[in-house]
């Protein structure tokens, strides 16, 4: 697969070495504070934000005969309250994340605010593609145990090619598989998607921050927590069997939820999303998000 790149500026990123490896300072960072959350949750303390996780590559030249699609898979209902839900882990937004913390800022750019995420928007024209995926999140005030109305997600991940848009080499124009939405009166936001891919040194994955409002989010303003989810092993092996997906299957095979610098302390228990659906109809990924 196509090899991201790194940035080096803030401004715009420049591609690095092959199989380029940030993880090192970022990996240190986040087992510190896993394991100064795990020793001090019951006191009350709050974790602080984790390390960034590594962004490395794939392999081999991917088909470009898939196409993107609404899945017709269907996820169970989610009540609009909930009972006992615990606070996400929060964790790095990588380096990657399109907020402007890092170089580019796609969310204060008309056309973020959507729902369907496989497709450039504005001047960019690129389309994702890949096996479909509508990822589902319901987002939970975790004192109280009630929904957050209102409240906005920012969601981005890489393509079937292990590239993130606005960074990665032949996909710096674009801005695909970026997007925001408010959350409704259950506090689930749906997203319209493909299936990332899985690059070396990570498992497979997908970022988001959580905003008081889509006004919070559209200003690139407070964030009130940036986590990641993860998917089961059985459906990404399933479709990292698929074209388009080269070098996947064998990157998800070096890693695992227990090893991973980001989901390994807990394996992914608060962010490993329930997957229904198949790769002809296309999955449903649906996680509750406490925060």
């Amino acid at each position: 697969m196509t090899p991201p790149t790194q940035p080096t500026q803030p401004t715009r990123p420049t591609q690095p070495p092959p199989n380029h490896d940030r993880g090192l300072e970022y990996d240190l960072a986040t087992l510190h504070r896993r394991r100064f959350l795990c020793l001090f949750t019951a006191a009350g303390l709050a974790a602080v934000a984790g390390c960034s996780a590594d962004q490395a590559t794939t392999t081999g030249t991917p088909s470009t005969t898939s196409t993107s699609a609404t899945p017709s898979a269907t996820s169970s209902t989610t009540s609009s309250a909930a009972t006992d839900v615990d606070e996400i882990p929060q964790e790095t937004g990588g380096p990657y994340p399109g907020d402007g913390s890092n170089g580019p800022n796609v969310l204060t750019e008309s056309g973020i605010v959507r729902s369907d995420i496989t497709k450039s928007f504005g001047s960019a024209s690129g389309v994702a593609t890949g096996v479909p995926l509508a990822v589902e999140l319901t987002i939970i005030d975790a004192d109280q145990d009630k929904a957050l109305e209102g409240a906005a997600v920012y969601l981005w991940h890489c393509d079937a090619q292990g590239r993130y848009s606005l960074y990665s080499d032949g996909v710096t124009n674009e801005n695909y598989l970026r997007g925001v939405q408010a959350a409704d009166g259950s506090g689930k936001v749906t997203f319209t998607t493909i299936f990332p891919a899985a690059y070396m040194g990570r498992w497979p994955h997908i970022h988001f921050e959580v905003y008081a409002s889509v006004d919070e989010a559209t200003k690139a303003g407070r964030i009130t927590r940036t986590s990641q989810l993860a998917l089961p092993k059985d459906v990404c092996s399933t479709v990292y069997a698929t074209d388009g997906y080269d070098g996947s299957a064998q990157n998800l095979s070096q890693t695992s939820l227990e090893n991973d610098n980001v989901f390994g302390d807990d394996d992914g228990v608060h962010q490993l999303a329930t997957v229904t659906g198949d790769v002809s109809g296309g999955y449903v990924a649906a996680l509750t998000v406490g925060v």
